[in-house]
């Protein structure tokens, strides 16, 4: 069964006020055993409606888009969430140790538009669509727990999306670039941690190729009768895993001739 509008909201509300607190919530796939998909996209949903009273929407954000993240959380389809104009960040910035509850960060494309999509959309209707592409990293958070204490449950596809896909910020570098102008399958990036290398992926990761995830994002999104809109930022989807970034954490992501994304949390 459905969850209900009452159930939804008050979830909503939890995870809002888990963001604001910065103090996790318990599994909401342990709360409601039967809750679906279209349940967990209805609580992002609903938090959107009451987010945008306040701030305006930036974009939005594929993820789990390697087979290896499906396969171990069981699904054979991305995800996807919303960015909003409070969590973006300059190349450089200095992240205060308090921002957030857990952060990870993950290596993206990231796609600005200059034309709406919607619908079924194609490969080249994206291309013609992006005004440019960029290096971008994106920050991770969990408003809900990772595994239950009790039970040793780990959180479940509904917990991700219900969180928003666990979006918590995006890191834009200074360059831009004609969507055409790189093979973004081979555009890859040298992560290192503290000045050690841990992490390396390319672009082909993501669905075998970037563009590809904002195919599936116009065509998700328009089964919940949204599109995305000219001006907005997609994060296409990460080409290597997350990586746990404590206080003291120096981040670099080196896209090499694409170009570069620092920052540090303090």
């Amino acid at each position: 069964m459905p969850l209900t509008d009452a159930q939804i909201s008050d979830a909503a509300d939890a995870l809002l006020a888990a963001e604001e607190n910065r103090e996790q919530i318990g599994l909401l796939s342990l709360r409601y055993p039967d809750m679906t998909l279209d349940d967990a996209y209805a609580i992002q949903a609903a938090q959107l409606d009451k987010k945008k009273r306040h701030h305006a929407i930036l974009g939005w954000k594929i993820g789990l888009t390697s087979k290896v993240m499906q396969e171990a959380l069981g699904i054979d389809t991305p995800d996807s969430g919303v960015l909003y104009d409070y969590m973006r960040f300059d190349s450089g910035v200095v992240i205060p140790g308090n921002h957030f509850i857990q952060p990870r960060i993950e290596a993206e494309i990231a796609f600005v538009m200059k034309a709406p999509l919607e619908g079924e959309v194609t490969r080249d209707d994206v291309l013609a669509a992006t005004d440019y592409v960029a290096p971008a990293v994106e920050i991770l958070d969990t408003r809900i727990v990772r595994q239950d204490t009790g039970s040793g449950r780990k959180r479940t596809i509904v917990d991700t999306v219900s969180d928003n896909a666990a979006n918590a910020g995006i890191v834009l570098g200074s360059e831009r670039h004609a969507p055409e102008t790189f093979d973004l399958r081979w555009v890859g990036s040298i992560v290192k941690k503290n000045a050690d290398v841990v992490a390396t992926g390319l672009g082909a990761g993501v669905l075998d190729d970037p563009v590809v995830g904002l195919v599936w994002l116009a065509r998700r999104m328009a089964t919940y009768g949204q599109r995305i809109e000219a001006g907005q930022v997609v994060l296409s989807g990460s080409f290597i895993g997350p990586i746990e970034c404590p206080s003291g954490s120096d981040i670099e992501a080196d896209y090499g001739p694409f170009g570069k994304v620092t920052l540090r949390f303090d």
